[in-house]
């Protein structure tokens, strides 16, 4: 089916592979001729053509995988139990191995002609806490369920590849690793990303992350993060017969407000775009008590890894100033204490425009029937990205809305088609086997 403008902030509303910024459908991204029929042949090719079938003819069992696997809960830190079935589900689909990482990865080996690694992944963890309902309500055409899509889509999207791939005996250069990583949401810090791709780990070439929904965004831009749970601590006493102790909550207020000031100013002169927010506050015991504690978390965002360290700056020296004002008008007792505690570090990069796999990507895209559109965001292809590892983050297909939130649904518009997309991407960056020809 072909996307109409009018689906397209559906699309919008939900995916986390679709580009912050994206480039105006009146300038549609081409890819160069020689690219275009290099991936046309792969497309053309008989297998693949086959492959393209069966993920047709066997859409109802990926919607099953998709209903299975979003009713197994995979709170943050808590992704073993979907990880388990998610290994058994690629070993019925047909790996040469399978194994889990020391942080939790699920990895799945198919082996190619040995001339490298390209990684597909869907991450295994959703937002959602212990205890979040993750049943699957159904309305018409509608799948309604905490993480259906961010990112169980993506998980099944991974499943189907491989499944055709072994029907179709579509045989490929590179070794293709198919993975559900942990750690990619919130907190998570990337933690699964970032134990692939450490120092002294795995040999990995090319990284696909499919995440989300839709099959015309192109993320090759990761968007950096920084985070901070700033505490602050003091004595703590009674509000009448304790008062001109320091207070920890007056030092957070005077902290944020120099922050704000600060940050306001630089970023609304930063060359590149860059974002602050204070999240989440909290501490004290009763209205009656000066608390003993107040703390507050904070997430700082650029895409360029020189401003974000400069508002970082920032925001240590105004929580210093902060917590030095509070601490000067003090009458008696103890000083406060500041404690800053990195709790997040998402690196920021760009694989550029015109790099062959970004390129192949588009042409892709667009031999599928899409509209390639690229664009920056904070996905598991951040780190490889950081790293100067070709990578990018692509939607899995459908539609649907609601991230992150209860209400999060599906539906399955272009399911098919998304999936056939991410497949010839993978094939036109691991090659076809010599075998084939």
């Amino acid at each position: 089916m072909t996307m109409t403008r009018t689906a397209l902030p559906i699309l919008l509303a939900l995916s986390t592979a679709i580009p912050v910024h994206a480039q105006s459908f009146l300038d549609p991204l081409v890819a160069p001729p020689e690219i275009e029929q290099e991936v046309r042949s792969i497309l053309e090719h008989p297998r693949v053509r086959a492959a393209f079938r069966h993920l047709v003819e066997t859409d109802e069992r990926t919607m099953a995988d998709l209903r299975e696997l979003t009713q197994i809960p995979a709170p943050p830190f808590m992704e073993e139990v979907r990880g388990r079935r998610f290994t058994e589900m690629l070993l019925e689909a047909g790996v040469d191995s399978v194994w889990t990482d020391d942080e939790g990865n699920v990895v799945g080996l198919r082996r190619g002609a040995g001339s490298g690694t390209i990684v597909i992944s869907g991450h295994l963890d959703t937002v959602f806490p212990e205890g979040t309902d993750v049943s699957i309500r159904e309305a018409g055409d509608t799948l309604y369920a905490p993480g259906i899509a961010d990112d169980t889509r993506g998980l099944v999207t991974v499943l189907a590849i491989l499944r055709a791939m072994n029907i179709a005996e579509i045989e490929t250069d590179h070794d293709v690793w198919f993975v559900g990583t942990v750690g990619e949401e919130g907190l998570g810090d990337l933690r699964g990303m970032k134990h692939l791709f450490r120092e002294g780990g795995p040999s990995i070439d090319a990284f696909i992350s499919v995440d989300g929904l839709g099959r015309d965004g192109i993320t090759n831009a990761g968007l950096g993060s920084y985070r901070y749970r700033v505490t602050f601590r003091g004595p703590g006493g009674h509000s009448w017969g304790a008062f001109g102790l320091v207070n920890p909550a007056h030092a957070l207020g005077r902290a944020v407000a120099r922050f704000d000031e600060a940050a306001k100013a630089y970023t609304d002169e930063a060359e590149r775009r860059t974002s602050y927010n204070v999240g989440r506050i909290g501490g004290g015991t009763s209205v009656n008590s000066i608390p003993f504690e107040a703390w507050m978390e904070i997430d700082m965002r650029s895409e360029s890894p020189e401003a974000l360290d400069e508002i970082d700056v920032l925001f240590r020296r105004t929580m210093q100033e902060g917590i030095d004002e509070e601490n000067a008008g003090r009458v008696g007792g103890d000083e406060l204490v500041l404690v800053l505690d990195k709790i997040g570090d998402r690196p920021s990069g760009e694989i550029a425009d015109d790099h062959p796999f970004v390129q192949r990507a588009i042409a892709a895209t667009t031999l599928t029937g899409g509209t390639p559109r690229l664009g920056r965001s904070s996905t598991d292809s951040n780190v490889p990205i950081a790293l100067g590892v070709p990578a990018i983050t692509i939607g899995g297909g459908g539609a649907g809305g609601a991230a992150h939130s209860l209400g999060e649904y599906y539906m399955n518009r272009d399911g098919p088609e998304g999936i056939q997309r991410a497949l010839l991407i993978l094939l036109a960056q691991a090659g076809l086997s010599p075998v084939m020809e």
